[in-house]
């Protein structure tokens, strides 16, 4: 399969086929990409949510604006933020770390009393800020690799977090939706799949040094 060439196939599908299901097999694809996404210290202090019900996704159409793609598309992902970052996140982290790579105590203690520290400097403001743009990290790779899968997809940040948050009962795990991505396989009459890319020539957008 050609990189390339799937991602010059992918665009932001507006119209989905909602009869055309993903496969278990494919879900679980997107769901080990996200859970590999590169997030900074590798804290990991986002949460995806799979949502297929569409009982549960009817009420969430009106709050992204009316965007049909939520209901439509075969699954609904929405990537969250902790809403606040606790010094046990990182404490439980690092024993992560020495319990997979069996790392010693004496390497790990500087490291995660470093990494405590900063984010006990942080207002909580800037924490979910610092864990948004982690999250942005994980829309991009999921966009990239549902393009390699032959998955079509609609990233979106137009839509009333703070509704999302309460019809998904997500403030009571501690979460803060932010981004959405539904996923699944575009309708035959979806007039945005045969629009050309609008690019910039490679010589303006890349600086080769």
């Amino acid at each position: 399969m050609n990189t390339i060439e799937q991602l010059k196939w992918r665009y932001a599908t507006k119209k989905f086929n909602p009869t055309k299901k993903l496969s278990k097999a494919k879900i679980n694809i997107l769901i080990e990409a996200f859970n590999l996404t590169a997030t900074s210290y590798g804290l990991q202090t986002l949460k995806l949510v799979v949502v297929e019900d569409k009982k549960l996704r009817e009420p969430l159409v009106a709050p992204a604006y009316n965007q049909k793609q939520v209901l439509n598309a075969s699954h609904l992902l929405v990537i969250c933020i902790q809403d606040n970052i606790q010094s046990t996140d990182v404490i439980d982290y690092y024993n992560n770390i020495k319990h997979i790579r069996n790392t010693p105590e004496t390497i790990l203690k500087p490291y995660r009393e470093d990494l405590v520290n900063m984010m006990q400097d942080m207002s909580v403001t800037e924490r979910q800020q610092w864990s948004t743009n982690q999250a942005y990290i994980a829309l991009g790779n999921l966009m990239t690799v549902c393009a390699i899968e032959g998955i079509d997809s609609c990233p979106m940040e137009g839509f009333i977090a703070s509704e999302y948050d309460k019809l998904l009962k997500l403030n009571e795990k501690g979460l803060k939706s932010v981004l959405l991505l539904p996923v699944g396989y575009r309708a035959d009459d979806d007039m945005f799949s045969t629009f050309k890319k609008v690019r910039k020539p490679i010589d303006e957008a890349v600086i080769i040094l």
